[in-house]
């Protein structure tokens, strides 16, 4: 289903079984024997066939589904997928025995990565980049955020952000870009996180901001980046700027960063193995979605699970995403991603379908704009060879994708 079809013209998906992600509707919002329709890469109707208006007039499409399931195109909320090279050296290392710090004195870890996206040129970034996003496309996604974090400097953090605006050029998806320049400490601070805080808010933001690079903020709060107190001068600053926040949180210790996101109304707080019943009940009350990532969970094997059961109690939105990055996370499947929620940390398939969808597109603040099948909203499906929803859950390396849509095409 290709773009050669004029984007004017209605086009109708028929016979089909629809999970519509639809947030009043119980469950995953399911129709048996559904259609989509779409005129101008818009939603106009999804629904019951039987109830759906006749289509009338010229250039009318018909795609006869064969009773498919069609569900909203998947979403990969939170990535840092513009990276130079990759760290397998240092898997290796690990492998053979070699500690965390080992690995960082022998030039690996953030600083590793830092020093590969600066050498490489915008072209070679985007070069680089394109064949993780094609995976994710080839998996039925429509929507990628792409973080930046590895040039930790005004010129290279625009530089990965100016990549990743590109990628919407090469590939018919929706890229939303996240500023994150407060990821890591750079070599040439020499240890001092408050001067390079200032050099995050007082420069590199007002930068990017200025050239519209991005569309939101984040930080890594944490022992091993930056404290609650220098995030909240970053979070100042974003809003200042008029740019939403979002936040690494709660990844390896408790520095109360799901109750920092929230008392800055950030869209999303991610990780959260360490979050407690304060920060999930702040995080519900602030409408902040919980970004869970098993895939980091899983490479550098950590034991502390995110407190699921706490976020369904206090009625937190939980998203569901990749976390693609070269050091801890290397995944460029968003169908293992789902398995591996399920399977490590126990969501429901109804919660992994809804993670990749709607409120993958709430963590983004783009849920007037896609994550279900609605009216009005962007027509990106995702159509597949399946008999059941929850077998996108529970296969691992099996991709039943039939079709991809993206605004319409």
């Amino acid at each position: 289903m290709g773009g050669a079809n004029k984007k004017s013209g209605l086009r109708v998906w028929r016979n089909a079984r629809l999970a519509t992600m639809a947030d009043r509707a119980a469950g995953l919002g399911i129709v048996e024997k559904g259609a989509v329709a779409s005129r101008d890469g818009l939603i106009v109707y999804a629904g019951a066939e039987s109830e759906m208006p006749a289509a009338a007039g010229q250039g009318v499409e018909i795609i006869d589904c064969a009773g498919r399931w069609i569900t909203p195109g998947l979403i990969d909320c939170h990535t840092h997928l513009v990276y130079a090279g990759n760290r397998a050296n240092e898997f290796e290392m690990r492998l053979a025995g070699a500690t965390y710090e080992e690995v960082a004195r022998a030039g690996g870890g953030i600083v590793s990565s830092v020093k590969s996206l600066r050498a490489a040129s915008e072209a070679e970034l985007v070069a680089q980049t394109l064949p993780r996003l094609d995976a994710l496309i080839a998996e039925g996604v429509t929507t990628v955020e792409v973080k930046s974090g590895y040039g930790l400097d005004a010129d290279n953090e625009k530089k990965s952000l100016r990549a990743a605006r590109r990628l919407a050029n090469e590939r018919p998806v929706t890229i939303r870009t996240t500023c994150l320049a407060a990821h890591a400490l750079p070599p040439e601070a020499r240890g001092d996180k408050d001067a390079f805080i200032d050099l995050v808010a007082g420069t590199i933001l007002p930068e990017v901001a200025a050239q519209q690079l991005a569309d939101a903020v984040d930080g890594f709060c944490e022992g091993i980046a930056f404290s609650p107190e220098q995030m909240a001068r970053v979070f100042d600053k974003a809003k200042a700027l008029g740019l939403p926040v979002k936040l690494h949180a709660d990844q390896l210790s408790n520095l109360h960063g799901a109750a920092l996101a929230a008392r800055y109304g950030a869209l999303s707080a991610d990780h959260l193995e360490y979050t407690d019943e304060e920060g999930a009940e702040a995080m519900a009350k602030a409408g902040t979605v919980a970004t869970i990532l098993p895939g980091a969970y899983y490479f550098i094997r950590e034991t502390k699970k995110p407190p699921i059961d706490l976020f369904r109690r206090h009625g937190v939105r939980m998203a569901v995403a990749t976390d693609s990055n070269p050091g801890t996370s290397p995944l460029t499947s968003l169908l293992l991603t789902m398995n591996m929620a399920a399977t490590l940390f126990g969501l429901t398939i109804d919660e992994c379908l809804a993670g990749v969808t709607r409120e993958a597109a709430r963590a983004l603040g783009l849920l007037d704009n896609t994550g279900t099948l609605e009216a009005g909203k962007s027509a990106d499906l995702a159509i597949w060879d399946i008999e059941r929803p929850a077998e996108l859950v529970y296969r691992m390396g099996f991709n039943p994708l039939h079709a991809r849509i993206w605004r319409g095409q």
